[in-house]
């Protein structure tokens, strides 16, 4: 029988034979098993804004970049980067940029808290997500945005505030359509849309007239008259809420909004400014409603 400096002894023993051999088999499973990266992806991730957004479909730059070297997608992609940029790496790889347009999270209200009024106080946690989990907030509009900031905190890019009545605004210059914003919002309020689409319905209410008006002053009413005056099928009204058919984006234009009696139907201006039509009321209130 072994005593137990042998016992050890033999046990040192085992253990660093078994390493050594490991070691040899780790040393022959890279020379036969290395593939050769190309050096190329390291110059084409350097060009790229290193957000890691995933706004392009892949989970990262460096992924991205490796599809771009493997010809699998084109620079213009990355709708983040300068298109100056984007030119580089084209160059660089000797394909073609590729034009696609850029995309940014588009927020379906208006009704901050000097318009739409608060029916029940919330006392917790200062989230979106647990004040939607207690009779919905307390918002009187059951779709209405509970302004408390989730998406605010998991935007990366420094894209979104909270303006003074509580209501998210989109920075599309910052905007890169990660869709963290889409994701946290316990009201689904944020939809990721090409800048192109300037006509926008800033509502999700699905209630019908004076029942809508009673719960916030710029509520979609369903009234219609975006949809007359609209070109025939870019407007309709599904469930007491105007709906926009962008794959007829090319015939929008401003007189939809013209006769919106709320303003809850938009035109976004190319610099960030929101135009509403001309009969939509006047909101001149600048402080919040009285709650209930």
């Amino acid at each position: 029988m072994l005593s137990s400096v042998q016992f050890v002894g033999v046990a040192v023993t085992f253990m660093s034979v078994l390493g050594m051999f490991l070691a040899i088999v780790l040393v022959v499973a890279n020379r036969w098993l290395f593939v050769q990266e190309d050096p190329r992806i390291d110059d084409v991730e350097d060009l790229l804004p290193k957000a890691n957004c995933g706004a392009c479909g892949s989970p990262g730059c460096r992924p991205f970049a490796e599809k771009l070297v493997n010809g699998e997608v084109d620079p213009g992609l990355c709708t983040v980067n300068p298109k100056d940029t984007n030119q580089v790496i084209a160059d660089f790889l000797g394909v073609e940029m590729g034009a696609h347009e850029k995309r940014v999270a588009r927020l379906a209200c208006a009704g901050g808290d000097h318009v739409a009024y608060i029916r029940a106080s919330y006392d917790g946690l200062n989230s979106c997500r647990a004040a939607a989990l207690v009779s919905g907030g307390g918002k009187g509009c059951a779709w209405g945005c509970l302004g408390m900031g989730d998406c605010e905190v998991v935007c990366d890019f420094g894209a979104i505030r909270l303006d003074r009545n509580g209501l998210p605004r989109v920075d599309e210059d910052k905007c890169t359509a990660c869709g963290n914003c889409v994701e946290i919002c316990p009201k689904d309020l944020f939809e990721l849309h090409e800048v192109s689409h300037r006509l926008w319905v800033a509502c999700r209410n699905r209630e019908f007239g004076d029942q809508a008006e009673a719960e916030c002053e710029v509520i979609c009413t369903a009234c219609e008259r975006c949809a007359v005056d609209s070109p025939e099928g870019l407007i309709t009204i599904s469930d007491n809420l105007a709906v926009i058919d962008y794959s007829k984006n090319t015939l929008a234009s401003k007189v939809a909004i013209e006769r919106c009696p709320t303003g809850a139907i938009v035109w976004r201006e190319t610099d960030g400014r929101i135009s509403k039509g001309r009969d939509a009321r006047k909101v001149i209130r600048k402080t919040a409603l009285p709650v209930g």
